[in-house]
């Protein structure tokens, strides 16, 4: 079975960088889209990034902040912020799904995600 292990995860500051991890087991992550969410409390899930062997995308509120990678001979996913700002402060979700999309009910394996705070 698919398994997403988000890892990372902390307290920053303002203007502050995070490097988050995502290990995934069961399947190598090249034949899969994988893609980053967050949830803030009280709001929806929200697109963070996503990669595939085509290329990435990106929402709109971290745009050349936040950088998407893969390491297929680690099977892991890797998610910078830069210039952090309190309003990012989230859960952080890594998915993987069968093509690259900004809709979380397109993502079939999520992992248990991991809790990313910005202090202003």
């Amino acid at each position: 079975q698919v398994q997403l292990v988000e890892s990372g995860g902390g307290l920053v500051q303002s203007g502050g960088s995070l490097r988050l991890s995502c290990a995934v087991s069961g399947r190598t992550i090249s034949g899969y889209a994988m893609a980053w969410f967050r949830q803030a409390p009280g709001k929806e899930r929200e697109f963070v990034a996503s990669i595939t062997w085509s290329g990435s995308d990106f929402g709109d509120s971290v745009k050349g902040r936040f950088t998407i990678s893969s390491d297929n001979a680690e099977n892991t996913v890797y998610l910078v912020m830069n210039s952090l700002k309190p309003e990012d402060t989230a859960i952080y979700y890594c998915a993987a799904g069968s093509k690259r999309a900004t809709l979380a009910q397109l993502y079939g394996y999520w992992g248990q995600g991991t809790q990313v705070t910005v202090s202003s």
